[in-house]
């Protein structure tokens, strides 16, 4: 009796599994598509207060024109800049990524880019430190003020 029981439980489950319908995977081939110089931009170590402007550059390798819909930085720290106007096929691009200097240490942030291409959300990073400024540029900065 447990085999006849056991024996009809695999068969039921056999059948239920093969009934699922099986989703085709649609690949669209003339979608467009990033190609980025760099996915990761490292600062390096950089001083407080300094420049924090960095740029992905892009290209539209698809057949069809890439629209950027949005960009977000994983923090308020991060401020990115998506391009207006679609990027045709093979036109280049540019997200600039503004980071806040003001804060001092280390970081690893995340660029989150949400589009039409055939990879609809695509994640950049920007890392490194930042330092103190040295008391001696410190102290220069501000003889300068002084001096003008």
């Amino acid at each position: 009796m447990k085999k006849l029981v056991t024996i009809l439980f695999l068969s039921v489950l056999s059948i239920s599994m093969n009934a699922q319908e099986k989703s085709a995977v649609k690949v669209d081939l003339d979608a467009p598509a990033f190609k980025f110089e760099v996915e990761t931009i490292d600062y390096g170590k950089i001083e407080k207060g300094s420049d924090g402007v960095r740029v992905f550059t892009f290209t539209n390798t698809g057949k069809s024109p890439l629209i950027v819909e949005k960009v977000k930085g994983s923090c308020g720290c991060t401020v990115p800049t998506k391009p207006e106007a679609p990027i045709m096929p093979g036109e280049t691009g540019e997200i600039q990524v503004k980071y806040d200097t003001n804060r001092v240490g280390g970081f690893s942030k995340t660029v989150t880019i949400t589009s039409n291409a055939s990879e609809p959300v695509k994640r950049l990073k920007i890392k490194g430190i930042v330092l103190k400024p040295s008391t001696s540029s410190a102290v220069e900065k501000e003889k300068s003020l002084i001096s003008n």
